[in-house]
């Protein structure tokens, strides 16, 4: 006989409450960056971004979990809004640099600043230790999903 598993109520289930805790901080930044008139993907992008060096385009969609595709359309948003500019790369002539402007770098100020606020709060409401676990466990939860043993 084969037991079934008992069925789960969503708010049970591990990608349930990541998502429901993901919306709630993309809701937060949304609020904040609109302030300031950017999108939380913006200020991800800006985030991303060395200050002085730029960064080749080809290493920041990977460092956002996107798409090619997706960063296309948002730099070229952020280029029209003044925030970036781009340049080719001046060791790799084949590679385009993506730079922030005065703008640019202002935006990436705040955006940080609101990272910041929110990880400060969190840390002081959560007590280390319960962080500790938190990130060991979202740590496994992506080794598992990278070595594609889920589905095997």
């Amino acid at each position: 006989m084969v037991l079934q598993p008992k069925p789960m109520k969503p708010e049970e289930t591990v990608d349930y409450n990541v998502k429901v805790c993901w919306h709630a901080i993309a809701r937060m930044y949304n609020l904040q960056a609109a302030k300031f008139g950017i999108t939380t993907s913006i200020g991800f992008v800006l985030l991303n971004i060395h200050p002085q060096e730029g960064t080749p385009a080809t290493k920041i969609a990977p460092k956002m979990g996107l798409e090619a595709r997706s960063l296309t359309r948002i730099l070229k948003s952020m280029e029209e809004d003044g925030l970036i500019y781009k340049a080719g790369d001046s060791v790799d002539k084949r590679s385009v640099r993506i730079f922030l402007t005065e703008k640019g770098l202002e935006k990436k100020e705040l955006a940080r600043q609101t990272v910041r606020t929110f990880n400060l709060k969190v840390r002081e409401q959560i007590p280390e230790n319960d962080l500790a676990v938190f990130f060991k466990v979202i740590n496994q939860i992506n080794v598992l999903i990278d070595s594609k043993k889920i589905y095997k």
